[in-house]
């Protein structure tokens, strides 16, 4: 009986503690009747991780270490894990480069597995016997801590998970049901189709003939190499399924090394101690003395106007959890918000700057004024927010991370629109939270700060700040402007006069800020 061959790869950019679980997983998994090989590229910046590969090479000729060339930074800490645009595309290549070496080297499958995974030892086999031409085995994660697991499928869309056809309209009470009913399903043993899927995924040689790939589609907004690559396949005419029978175990954060002795107890009935390891810790590496760094200072800035009687208190009192000193451009107000601001940051320095005039009708100019009178005080990072703008809870406990960040300048958060206190609107004309936004910039005196020079929607960071290095964070940002029906009419009519024509936003939205059953969706904390 000839011998299924499969191809194992992975891009690896990953910490030694980590690697070795990964490394030793592949090792312990069940082989019989399947001829396997790696194609692994070592993208480190880490020398021990790239040791570790190098070791593992050692066990045989059918490992194959390819160096990425790159040496690019990529920041995980145990909230999250940060990505940029840079950093997705270079991945996606070389997940091509996978595929053409499996098409090329005519190999049955292909198997792409993210190297923070530890697989069961019968994972490989299984999947190969479901005779899918792409499937991917299930794991759960916590994307943000204390918030519940979720597998790495989704239906439709970016990340959505819950049943829905084509056209239809759907109450928030019943996308909750079905979400529930969603992830009650992947937790029963079986084979599902789903609409999305990735990071341990086993790919049939008729699906690489078909023409299946990472290759970015320039019409599709999508966050993430995957999406584009299971839309391709959708394209094709080749479903995407997840199998439950064999979870893998997500090394999302280094917490979660706890859970590995455990995990290969149950799955190979011995303890980790007794378990294979061929690839042992490096009984040179000295522990590295913890340096302390002085916390960079952070600055908050944000242009109000007549805000007392909203949200103003509620986010100021969120905001001095964590900043150091705050801008604040008071536009022409008429109530008490400068006295809010003083009263809700005392004890913070705060430079309060009062305009008589409201300069928002040219907002360039008005975002001019704010930047300058922010470089007054010798920022550090900036962090621009509106008055109704407020990060989720996390974001207290987690910005320090980002603030000690080498070699990133910009942060980018994506926003969600909410439409009442507990649920966030998401339709044609309302997506902001699918993409992501710069809000945290860290001031450099020798970069030369372009404007858009536009009446309106112009920006509050000067629009060239993409040149400098960027990271995407997982913490959400919170819009509450929307969140009350008064507060949408007043913004409707003031959208209606100052830019009529929609000449620069888009009129359609403008006319939907009225409607009266949007499509609303649950927000989770």
């Amino acid at each position: 009986m000839n011998k299924t061959r499969v191809l194992i790869g992975s891009p690896i950019h990953q910490k030694p503690n980590v690697l070795r679980e990964f490394l030793n997983s592949l090792l312990r998994l069940n082989i019989e009747q399947i001829e396997l090989d790696f194609h692994l590229i070592d993208d480190n910046d880490d020398e021990e991780s790239s040791r570790l590969l190098q070791e593992f090479k050692s066990k045989g000729e059918h490992i194959f270490i390819q160096s990425s060339g790159f040496n690019d930074a990529y920041i995980r800490n145990d909230t999250t894990h940060y990505w940029n645009s840079d950093l997705v595309w270079k991945v996606a290549n070389f997940k091509n480069l996978m595929i053409n070496r499996a098409q090329t080297l005519n190999y049955d499958y292909l198997f792409l597995i993210d190297s923070d995974l530890i697989l069961h030892p019968d994972t490989l086999r299984h999947l190969i016997g479901t005779n899918k031409d792409i499937i991917s085995e299930v794991f759960w994660t916590q994307w943000q801590p204390d918030t519940m697991f979720q597998p790495q499928v989704w239906m439709h869309d970016e990340y959505n998970q819950w049943e829905i056809l084509p056209g239809e309209k759907l109450q928030p009470e019943e996308i909750n049901r079905r979400f529930h009913e969603f992830i009650t399903k992947l937790r029963n043993p079986g084979i599902y189709e789903v609409g999305g899927l990735g990071a341990c995924t086993l790919i049939s040689q008729h699906a690489i003939k078909a023409g299946v790939s990472y290759n970015q589609i320039r019409n599709i907004s999508y966050w993430g190499e995957d999406r584009h690559f299971c839309i391709r396949a959708a394209a094709l005419g080749i479903p995407l399924f997840v199998d439950t029978h064999y979870p893998a175990l997500h090394l999302y954060r280094d917490s979660d090394l706890n859970k590995v002795e455990d995990f290969i107890r149950e799955t190979t009935g011995v303890k980790a101690e007794s378990a294979p390891t061929p690839i042992e810790e490096n009984s040179n590496e000295a522990a590295a003395a913890p340096i302390t760094k002085k916390r960079p200072k952070l600055t908050l800035t944000m242009v109000v106007k007549n805000e007392s009687g909203r949200f103003l208190r509620q986010v100021l009192e969120e905001h001095r959890k964590y900043i150091d000193e705050a801008v604040i451009i008071d536009d022409g107000s008429t109530d008490n918000t400068a006295a809010v601001c003083l009263e809700a940051l005392e004890g913070i320095p705060v430079r309060l700057v009062h305009n008589t005039e409201s300069k928002f009708s040219n907002e360039i100019e008005l975002r001019k004024q704010q930047w300058e009178e922010v470089l007054k005080t010798n920022p550090e990072w900036i962090l621009s927010l509106d008055a109704d703008e407020i990060f989720e809870a996390s974001f207290a406990e987690n910005i320090d991370s980002l603030l000690y960040a080498d070699g990133v300048d910009l942060f980018c958060f994506r926003l969600y629109d909410l439409w009442n206190a507990n649920h966030y609107r998401e339709d044609t004309y309302w997506r902001s939270h699918l993409n992501y936004r710069p809000f945290l910039l860290r001031y450099k005196e020798d970069f030369n700060y372009v404007w858009n020079e536009s009446p309106q929607h112009c920006g509050r960071f000067p629009e060239n700040i993409f040149e400098l290095s960027h990271q995407l964070s997982n913490l959400r940002l919170k819009h509450l402007g929307w969140s009350k029906a008064e507060f949408r009419l007043e913004k409707y009519l003031r959208y209606m006069l100052l830019d009529p024509d929609g000449k620069y936003g888009w009129k359609e939205q403008y006319m939907s800020i009225l409607d009266e059953q949007p499509h609303l969706i649950p927000w989770v904390e």
